[in-house]
C-alpha cells in the first residue's frame, strides 16, 4: 500500500468511528424511511449535520479553499476515506461526498465565474441544495461526445437548448437545483471544440421529465436517473460555463477524478461483501459439511482478495499520479482502474450472490444490487471497450521498440 500521511489516517481514524457508531446503525432506519416516500430521509440529514460539526465534510475536493466549508484531501488521502463511505450506498451524502455533486463542484471550483460560484458552488458547498450533469443522450452513442446532438445557440443575451438528456443522475431529485448541460455551441468547429457546458436551473420553463430510469428493474427515490426533455429552454448567456466550445476539455478535468471515485467507493462496498461471504460460508451446512470446507467457497473467497487488493494498489497508484502529474498525464491509469475495479466489482457481486444461493438474488443481502452496479458500472462513464482502446493507444504510444527484435528467433 502508498504511505498514507498522518492526517489522512488520523480522518480514516475518525470516519470510521462515525460510521460504525452513528451510520451503520441507522441503516435500516434509512430504508424504511426511503421506503416511506423520503426522497432525502430525516436521519442522513441529522448525520450529515453531525458529520459537517465534527469536520468530516467536503473531504473529496483537492481544490477545496482555506474559506470554504470541509476538509482538503489529496485524492491519495482520500482513497483511505472513500472506501468507508463506499459500504453503504447513501454513506457518502452523510459527508457531502457524493457523486455527482462532488465533481460538479470541482468544475465549478474550476471555471465558474465569481457569479456562478456565489450563486451555485456556495450552496453546494454547504450541502443546501443538489446538482445533475446532463451529457449522456439516448440517441447516439454518448461516450463520443461529438455524437452529442443536444444544441446550443445564442440567441441575444441568452442561450436556447434543445436536446434529449437521459441518465443525468439526480436531474429530478427534489434537492436538486441546477444541471451542468453539455452541448453543441458550433457544429462547423473542430471536433473537440464543438462542444460547450452550461448551467441551466432546474426548474427552467421547457425542461419535461420524460420519466425515471429504471436500473436492472431497480427504481430509487433517492438516486433518480431521469430522461430529460429541453425544449427551446432559454438561459441567460452568463450562465456558460468557461469559454464557449471547452466543453470537452473540461469534462476530461471531470471524468478523471469522478472515475477515481467511483473505484474507491466500490472497493469499500467489495469488502462489505467479502466479509459476508465468509460470515456466511461459516454459519451454513449442506450435505453434513459447513460450506467452508468446500474447495470451491474457499476458492471464491481468496481470489475474490486477491483481486480486490490488486485494484486497491492500482487505484492508489492513480490517485497518487493524478495529484502529482494531473489528469492527462494519468489519463491511462484513470481508464486502467476503470476497467479492472468494475469487472473485479462484478466478479465478487457475482460470487457472493452464489454463496448466498436464493437468499442472494433477493433484497434480503446487498449483492444483488450490488451486482446490477457493478454490471452497470462497466458502462457508465464510458464503456469497457473505449476504455481498452484508450488504454492499448497509449501503451504503444509509450512502447519503445528499439532492441526487441534480440528477444525474438527464427525466420
Amino acid at each position: 500500500m502508498f504511505e498514507l500521511p498522518a492526517k489522512a489516517l488520523a480522518l480514516q481514524a475518525q470516519t470510521e468511528q462515525f460510521f460504525r457508531d452513528r451510520i451503520l446503525p441507522n441503516n435500516h432506519l434509512w430504508h424504511q424511511q426511503v421506503a416511506e416516500g423520503a426522497a432525502v430521509p430525516a436521519i442522513q440529514q441529522t448525520l450529515a449535520q453531525e458529520a459537517k460539526a465534527l469536520g468530516l465534510w467536503n473531504m473529496a475536493l483537492p481544490l477545496l479553499q482555506e474559506d470554504e466549508p470541509g476538509i482538503r484531501l489529496s485524492n491519495l488521502e482520500f482513497t483511505a476515506v472513500a472506501e468507508i463511505l463506499g459500504r453503504l450506498e447513501w454513506a457518502s451524502r452523510v459527508f457531502n461526498c457524493h457523486a455527482p455533486d462532488v465533481p460538479n463542484m470541482e468544475l465549478l471550483q474550476r471555471f465558474a465565474s465569481p457569479r456562478q460560484r456565489e450563486q451555485w458552488l456556495n450552496p453546494l458547498l454547504e450541502g443546501e441544495i443538489g446538482s445533475a450533469f446532463a451529457m449522456t443522450e439516448p440517441l447516439v452513442a454518448s461516450s463520443d461526445p461529438n455524437n452529442l446532438e443536444t444544441r446550443i445557440v445564442r440567441d441575444g443575451d441568452d442561450y436556447v437548448i434543445n436536446g434529449r438528456k437521459w441518465f443525468a443522475s439526480n436531474g429530478s431529485h427534489e434537492k436538486c437545483e441546477l444541471l451542468i448541460l453539455v452541448g453543441v455551441t458550433d457544429p462547423d468547429a473542430p471536433k473537440s471544440r464543438r462542444q460547450s457546458m452550461i448551467i441551466v436551473p432546474r426548474n427552467s420553463p421547457g425542461i419535461e421529465l420524460v420519466r425515471n430510469l429504471p436500473v436492472f428493474s431497480h427504481l430509487s427515490a433517492s438516486n433518480t436517473h431521469p430522461e430529460l426533455l429541453f425544449t427551446d429552454v432559454r438561459v441567460p448567456a452568463d450562465n456558460l460555463l468557461g469559454e464557449e466550445g471547452a466543453g470537452f476539455a473540461m469534462g476530461q478535468a471531470r471524468l478523471g477524478p469522478a472515475r477515481l471515485h467511483h473505484c474507491m467507493r466500490a472497493i469499500g462496498e467489495c469488502e462489505v461483501l467479502i466479509g459476508l461471504m465468509v460470515k456466511r460460508s461459516q454459519e451454513r451446512s449442506t450435505f453434513g459439511k459447513r460450506i467452508d470446507e468446500y474447495s470451491s467457497t474457499k476458492e471464491a473467497i481468496a481470489l475474490s482478495r486477491i483481486e480486490l487488493d490488486q485494484v486497491r494498489l492500482l487505484v492508489q497508484m492513480t490517485a497518487d499520479k493524478l495529484d502529482r502529474l494531473g489528469n492527462k498525464v494519468a489519463r491511462k491509469e484513470v481508464s486502467m482502474i476503470k476497467v479492472a475495479v468494475s469487472r473485479t466489482y462484478q466478479a465478487i457481486a457475482d460470487r457472493a450472490i452464489q454463496l448466498y444461493g436464493a437468499r442472494g438474488v433477493t433484497a434480503d443481502t446487498p449483492a444483488a444490487h450490488a451486482f446490477t452496479r457493478a454490471r452497470a458500472f462497466r458502462i457508465y462513464d464510458g464503456p469497457d471497450e473505449v476504455h481498452l482502446q484508450t488504454i492499448a493507444r497509449l501503451e504503444a504510444d509509450e512502447q519503445d521498440p528499439s532492441g526487441l527484435e534480440h528477444y525474438l528467433f527464427g525466420g
